[in-house]
Parts: structure tokens; sequence; C-alpha cells
């Protein structure tokens, strides 16, 4: 039975799943991603990762600024189903009513736990013992629609953001087809969400970035972690921002922001951590011990 479907994603964290069902019988009628954007260096258009495999894959795609725009072209594809995975526009109630099975969305987490726009980072950060994916429909009010399947993984000390989007990727791509052929069978069961048990994921601000080194040091390297490969949790000396990426926990104290001794380990409020991968602004990431040959930050700094 043909079966048609619009794909709407725009991040490399989408990618598993389109090439997923870009591999099935699917028929993809349309995929839709962001307008290029331009990059950091330079005044350059980039096309986002959805957007450069559907090219590559010569699977039709289209860029609106703004979806609506765009209402009267998509209601002419007809579709069975629309899959979200990380779109980045609103989609409202007059799109909903376009697919005749609604649209699917891939959320990373397990609902109704971290509603919004950074559930891995605040997972991380919050220290949680596990996240997954959530398998839900999209309806008017944000990540709160009905879940048709979740899978968990387990979250340690060490997990850092990129590592679990990475396996959350793989993770909804495989739970996707799960999904479609129960819609497909007529077995899919959707089921409400609690709301009063919501929580929710906000942006990442500026705020979450910088290092209080009062707080517990599994508090602070969880935020290091939730918040590596991106934008990074950073600490000032000698007027720099310096990024840290990786660190591990130790049982030792001392006087909150003081380095303890010659390998970068800094106490914290309780506890105290030692710094793996570091960064000053503009150098790549290094190893501590790389990073010492040449900037030095001595026993007993006491950092900001």
């Amino acid at each position: 039975m043909k079966f048609n479907v619009v794909f709407m994603g725009t991040p490399d964290f989408a990618l598993p799943t389109l090439a997923k069902i870009s591999q099935s019988l699917l028929t993809i009628k349309q995929v839709y991603s962001q307008p290029p954007k331009k990059s950091n260096r330079g005044m350059k258009l980039e096309k986002s990762p959805i957007h450069m495999f559907a090219e590559n894959n010569n699977l039709p795609v289209r860029t609106p600024n703004r979806l609506q725009d765009d209402y009267d072209f998509f209601k002419s594809l007809n579709i069975d189903l629309a899959i979200v995975v990380a779109y980045g526009q609103i989609i409202s109630k007059e799109f909903l009513q376009l697919s005749k099975h609604g649209f699917l969305n891939i959320h990373a987490s397990i609902l109704p736990n971290w509603r919004g726009a950074a559930p891995i980072q605040r997972s991380i950060m919050s220290q949680d013992l596990f996240t997954g994916i959530s398998i839900m429909k999209i309806v008017e009010k944000l990540d709160s629609g009905p879940v048709l399947l979740t899978e968990k993984i387990n979250l340690n000390l060490n997990s850092t953001a990129g590592e679990v989007e990475s396996q959350l990727a793989i993770l909804g791509a495989n739970k996707i087809t799960e999904a479609i052929d129960l819609i497909k069978n007529n077995k899919a069961n959707f089921v409400e969400q609690n709301n009063e048990k919501a929580t929710y994921a906000k942006k990442i601000t500026k705020e979450d970035e910088k290092i209080n080194w009062n707080h517990d040091a599994k508090k602070i390297i969880a935020q290091i972690h939730g918040l590596n490969p991106r934008p990074g949790a950073y600490f000032k000396y000698k007027g720099e921002k310096i990024k840290i990426w990786k660190a591990s926990y130790s049982e030792e104290s001392g006087n909150a922001g003081k380095v303890i001794n010659n390998s970068l380990q800094v106490a914290c409020g309780t506890s105290s951590l030692i710094i793996k991968e570091i960064q000053r602004p503009g150098k790549k990431i290094q190893k501590s011990k790389e990073f010492l040959h040449g900037f030095s930050i001595p026993k007993e700094t006491q950092l900001n």
C-alpha cells in the first residue's frame, strides 16, 4: 500500500530518521527544512544538514521562511503522515489537519518530562538517571500531545549532551519505523500525557554557561557535560573566558574555586573536580596536561 509522507527537520539530530525512512517503502512527497543561514565565518549561506541530505539523495526539499506561506502547496501533497524531527518552526492548527494520520514528532525526552527547547541539556544538567525519546502526536500546545512509543537510555556523570544526542538520534530513527508500522496497520495506541507531571526544558541562556564554584562538584560537572558540545561552560581567568569541556569528580575538598594542585583540580562548594578537557578563546580544545604546557594556572589560584 502506498503511504505518502512529508519529513520536516533541520539539524544533524534529524539525519538518522530521514536516512531511515528514505530507505523504506514510504513515499517521501516532500522534505521541509529551515532556510539557509549565513555562516559565522564570512557571509556565505549554509544549507542545513537535512537540506544537504535531501539534495544529495534526490529528495524534493523546500525551505520557506514561514511555513504558513506554504499552506496551499502542502495541502496539495495529500499526505498520509508528517514526520517532524527538530524542524524549528511552529506548526499551526491548520497544518495539523492536512495529514490523514497527523504529525508525528520525535522528542528527546521521556514525556511529560522536559517539554521544550533543550531537553537533553536540561536532563544532564539536572543529573537525571535516564532520558530517552518519545514518539508523540503534535497538537497545538508545545510537546503536550499523546505519546505512542518511548524508549529510555541511562545517564551518568560522564554523559555529555553531544554523546546523548547521537544515541537518541539513532534510537528515534529506529523507533519511528516501528511507530509508522503501527499506524499503517491501525494498531497505534496513543496515550495522553499527565500534564500535572510536566517539566519544562527552557532554552540555554548566557547565565547557564558561567560556572559557580560554590556549587557542588557533581552539579558543576553536570553543567559542563550538559553544555558539551555547545555552548560550553566557562570560568574567567586573567580576563579570558576559559571553557571546560570534560571533568571528573574527586572527594577532595578545599576553598570553592581554588586550584588545589598543579593538574587543574579545582575545589567546589562540596568536593572538587578534575579538569580533563579545556579551551582558551580562539584556541583548540586541549587535554589539561597539554593545555598547561602553554598556559599556567598554578596551584592556589583562585578562579572566578
